[in-house]
């Protein structure tokens, strides 16, 4: 065998067993003997493409999916997401404009989502990656920043929708989303801010941060915000107010957060000083540290999504319905990925599941807000 060729590794039988099929059985789909699926599973025959693409159809996946090429692990240069150290060595990737990004999969990224397998491993100088994936799936991957936990239902869709399409979906406040996009770290930022009087703040902010970067705002769910509180709400918490007037304890977002934001302004509304509230210079940077820390008593109340309180068994509190938008450069629009995303955002299918998780609703979701 010539060493300089890709190593292929075939994955037909897998997907062959999985239909409870015998060799013969899918021999006799394609239209080929037993003995060439023989040979093809065992990895001394590599089919022609009519084979592959037939065998493909049949096993109901994608050619790339039964045939993929063993990477080695390259060493590539690397610009890490965000303007702090990375965290871990284990990167998600993806091409963004020619260069290769890897976002760390820090506790803040994963979400209590589980450990998934990392595209690169950064090395000790942080400006190499060992690389463990073919640059054609980084190039059909795409970098979505934001923190609204059904970014991550919009990405098992779009995988759906294409097998080969893949959406990371990296935890990030909406300000340090659309810092992600305008530093070039990002292929679409989610923010959701509450409107002011007069103001689409999410276009506002888009704006702002995206300074001579044209762009689409398409909206994707209208979700509850408000504070999370122990089962029950054995301290009858009704509203913002009552996180002063009964002394509460409390653990805030970070400057930046929507959350933060939307209480900021009430405070700013009733003209009233921050350190009115008991633990407002505390502050966690996710949903789920903030209920984690209600959920153990630390605190009487967190910001938070009505849909982060239901996992952790908590009462919700709400204060605001907010939309979610996403935001998208004009250079990225003609990414095969994003265009699969633009599409899936228009089936029933990804409405009616996101739709059924508590604190959401859809109906702007595919909907044009506006133009940068």
């Amino acid at each position: 065998m010539d060493d300089s060729q890709p190593k292929i590794t075939c994955h037909v039988k897998a997907y062959r067993q999985a239909k409870g099929w015998s060799q013969a059985q899918l021999a006799d789909s394609v239209g080929v003997k037993r003995q060439a699926i023989y040979d093809i599973e065992s990895g001394r025959y590599l089919p022609n493409t009519g084979v592959a693409i037939r065998m493909a159809k049949i096993l109901d996946c994608t050619v790339e999916t039964l045939f993929s090429e063993e990477t080695t692990g390259d060493l590539i240069e690397i610009d890490i997401a965000g303007n702090e150290p990375a965290g871990s060595p284990r990167l998600h990737s993806a091409n963004v404009r020619g260069r290769l990004v890897g976002v760390p999969q820090t506790e803040s990224l994963l979400s209590n989502r589980g450990l998934p397998a990392s595209d690169a491993i950064l090395e000790p100088d942080g400006l190499k990656a060992r690389v463990y994936c073919s640059n054609e799936l980084l190039d059909r991957t795409i970098l979505l920043f934001g923190c609204d936990p059904a970014f991550s239902i919009l990405g098992e869709h779009v995988g759906r929708a294409f097998a080969s399409a893949r959406v990371h979906t990296c935890f990030a406040s909406s300000y340090a989303s659309m810092r992600a996009l305008a530093q070039g770290f990002a292929h679409v930022g989610g923010v959701h801010l509450h409107n002011r009087e007069g103001e689409e703040s999410n276009v506002s902010l888009a704006r702002e941060m995206l300074t001579g970067m044209g762009g689409k705002v398409v909206g994707f769910t209208t979700m509850e915000e408000g504070l999370m509180v122990a089962a029950g709400n054995p301290r009858n918490i009704r509203s913002i107010d009552d996180l002063y007037l009964k002394n509460l304890t409390f653990v805030n977002r970070e400057c930046g957060a929507a959350l933060r934001i939307l209480l900021d302004d009430h405070l700013s509304a009733a003209r009233l000083p921050n350190t009115t509230i008991n633990g407002y210079h505390n502050e966690v940077k996710n949903h789920n540290d903030g209920a984690r820390m209600v959920a153990s008593g630390a605190v009487d109340a967190a910001l938070g999504l009505h849909v982060v309180a239901d996992l952790y068994g908590l009462s919700f509190v709400p204060l605001a319905a907010v939309r979610c938008d996403l935001v998208i450069p004009d250079d990225m629009l003609d990414h095969q990925t994003v265009r699969i995303m633009l599409d899936v955002l228009q089936t029933r299918a990804l409405r009616d599941d996101i739709a059924s998780v508590p604190g959401y609703e859809t109906s702007f979701s595919g909907n044009l807000i506006d133009t940068l």
